[in-house]
């Protein structure tokens, strides 16, 4: 392993003691290119201060639409379709780029519109200093959305750590929603009083190194997650799923906490859980797969879009 993947993968075990809750420092077996633009993003941008929409394009081209909000600016991908929308929201620390495979393929066996955005501090789009607050995030998500008219007719693809933004703006927003796959996801049956000290415990260590340099984008990163953990999670834990919208439920056979065999049946269990607490939520196990289920079980990830989204349009 060279030394600069290397950084990568640490970098991205110390996200995941919090964002992405692996335990174990083995856990992880893959990372994110944090330093290149994403692969599938056009040459071309426009600007949501526009008209723009996303059907305003040629069918297939991606095209990158900056999005303002409160001061800031983010990254949304559009890849033009007809009638509905999926949307990609990638799991912490990683910005579109996680989707750049599936996106074409979703596409062509879909014919929706398929958009990805990096959110603050990842990819193209602007840093937000101070924590990571997951009302900020969805504020985003929700004006990004807005800005390109989409505001109906949404599967929403969430993975980890973008399975609380998932659960706030389902929450918030049910009637824009016709279902949702949230993909080895933060779910709030997960986050028990018992479980918090665990993961903060556990991270400790490593957000104590990232502050002793602060400036670099990947400690921005992890310090930035690890503020407020504590109470925005026993927060998350009191969120309820509308039952208006329907959910796939994926959870990886290893999970992000593979190290620590207690701690990953409390992950699985808590997907069962959230499985069953609502109507229309089915269940699925990704037999074989790490927590990166997208970049694992990519066929079963797109089959169960492909489902969500045929059968709820």
């Amino acid at each position: 392993m060279s030394r600069a993947t290397h950084k990568h993968r640490s970098t991205y075990r110390v996200l995941s003691a919090l964002a992405l809750l692996t335990l174990t420092v083995g856990a992880v077996t893959a990372c994110s290119d944090k330093d290149s633009a994403p692969e599938h993003a056009a040459s071309s941008s426009s600007s949501a201060t526009s008209s723009t929409s996303p059907g305003a394009g040629q069918s297939g081209v991606t095209k990158l639409h900056m999005i303002t909000n409160d001061g800031h600016r983010l990254a949304f991908h559009v890849t033009q379709g007809n009638g509905h929308t999926i949307v990609l929201d990638s799991g912490g620390g990683e910005d579109s780029s996680q989707w750049k495979d599936l996106v074409p393929k979703l596409h062509a066996e879909t014919g929706a519109t398929v958009i990805t955005y990096d959110r603050a501090g990842l990819g193209k789009s602007d840093v937000v200093p101070g924590p990571w607050k997951v009302e900020s995030a969805v504020s985003d998500l929700k004006s990004g959305l807005e800005q390109l008219g989409v505001t109906k007719n949404v599967t929403l693809v969430s993975h980890s750590q973008a399975g609380e933004i998932a659960s706030y703006f389902a929450k918030d927003n049910p009637k824009t929603l016709s279902g949702a796959v949230l993909v080895d996801a933060n779910l709030p049956p997960f986050f028990t009083d018992e479980e918090i000290p665990r993961l903060v415990a556990a991270s400790q260590p490593q957000v104590d190194a990232a502050k002793m340099d602060p400036d670099q984008p990947e400690n921005r990163q992890i310090i930035s997650t690890a503020e407020g953990f504590a109470p925005a999670h026993k927060a998350f834990h009191k969120v309820t799923w509308p039952d208006a919208v329907p959910t796939t439920v994926i959870v990886s056979e290893k999970t992000p906490l593979d190290g620590s065999p207690v701690d990953a049946q409390r992950w699985r269990d808590a997907a069962a859980t959230f499985a069953q607490d609502g109507p229309n939520r089915t269940l699925v196990t990704a037999k074989g797969s790490s927590h990166e289920v997208p970049k694992d079980r990519p066929d079963l990830v797109l089959k169960a879009i492909e489902d969500m989204a045929a059968t709820r349009h």
